[in-house]
């Protein structure tokens, strides 16, 4: 194995850090097992607000062009907004 999900989990922790409050973050995932684990991140990260109720996937002439596009899933989140 490869390291990708420990890669991304790290990720995951570091980003909301590097975000001014209202930045905006999307993450691209390719496989069930990344997107579960960006969508459980991204829902429990108290300082994140999830943008997407669900995963914005690539619309059919996208993926004509391009097959391997047909995975996809992007997330994205905003860092709240201190008060």
């Amino acid at each position: 194995m490869n390291r990708e999900l420990e890669a991304l989990e790290t990720l995951l922790a570091i980003a909301p850090h590097w975000l001014k409050p209202g930045g905006r973050i999307g993450i691209i995932s390719f496989h069930s097992l990344e997107d579960r684990l960006v969508k459980h991140t991204l829902r429990n990260t108290e300082s994140l607000k999830v943008l997407t109720k669900k995963p914005i996937i690539p619309q059919e002439d996208e993926v004509d062009v391009n097959v391997r596009s047909r995975s996809a899933k992007l997330r994205l989140a905003q860092k709240q907004l201190t008060t």
